[in-house]
């Protein structure tokens, strides 16, 4: 399936389900960096090195990406969001930037409403240790303040409430949400061939410095267990 018709069949997986959140304003105004940070790496599949520059935006403009050499601009939507193996991937205007989830998942969850990420050599943004703590301590570093928009105004943060259950499957992938009074998150993923992704062009910067591994620890704890 093409990009464009993945992108598609994102769109109708969860129009119906559109009635299920409604946005309500929180009382606090949108939110930005306070100055400019970057983070240099290797791309987790092309196993190059990239820079990610993350600078302040104005208020209602959102978390976008620049990138490519026609420096477009690849908003942070999920009506952007295509097709690839093992990572999230963005296109928009003939540029497309990889690996994009842990940068996001730090804005999101340090409150940083609207950034302009620019990618500098490639199209991926760095890994880093393989989690969100270099960006969240990259955030940390130059804090946050009230953004404004082009009138020198604020504008109200959204946050999104859900009403009913949802559920989205894809082949043996799948997402459950419910309503509640707190978030709470449970994951879980398997990866087993990892050789076979080597051998298809992916996770060429992939290490033991930057890859979290669970398997092993549980044999560890079921060893002990055992033992005792």
């Amino acid at each position: 399936m093409s990009p464009r018709g993945c992108l598609s069949a994102y769109s109708r997986a969860l129009k119906p389900f559109s009635r299920a959140i409604s946005w309500k304003p929180t009382g606090r105004p949108q939110q930005t960096l306070i100055s400019e940070v970057s983070r240099s790496g290797t791309g987790l599949h092309s196993g190059a090195s990239t820079t990610a520059r993350l600078l302040p935006a104005m208020a209602g403009e959102g978390r976008y990406f620049v990138s490519g050499l026609s420096r477009s601009r690849v908003p942070a939507k999920i009506d952007h969001a295509v097709d690839s193996p093992l990572c999230t991937t963005l296109c928009g205007d003939g540029a497309r930037v990889r690996t994009v989830e842990h940068l996001l998942s730090a804005l999101e969850a340090c409150g940083v409403d609207n950034c302009r990420i620019e990618i500098e050599s490639g199209d991926e943004v760095p890994l880093l240790d393989g989690s969100a703590k270099g960006w969240v301590e990259a955030i940390e570093q130059v804090g946050l303040c009230a953004a404004e928009n082009s009138c020198g105004h604020n504008m109200d943060k959204l946050a999104p409430e859900l009403h009913e259950p949802m559920y989205l499957r894809r082949n043996d992938s799948f997402v459950a949400a419910f309503p509640s009074s707190k978030v709470q998150i449970t994951y879980g993923i398997d990866f087993p061939k990892v050789e076979r992704m080597r051998n298809a062009g992916l996770i060429q910067g992939g290490s033991a410095e930057n890859a979290i591994v669970c398997r092993l620890v549980i044999r560890c704890i079921l060893n002990l267990c055992e033992a005792s």
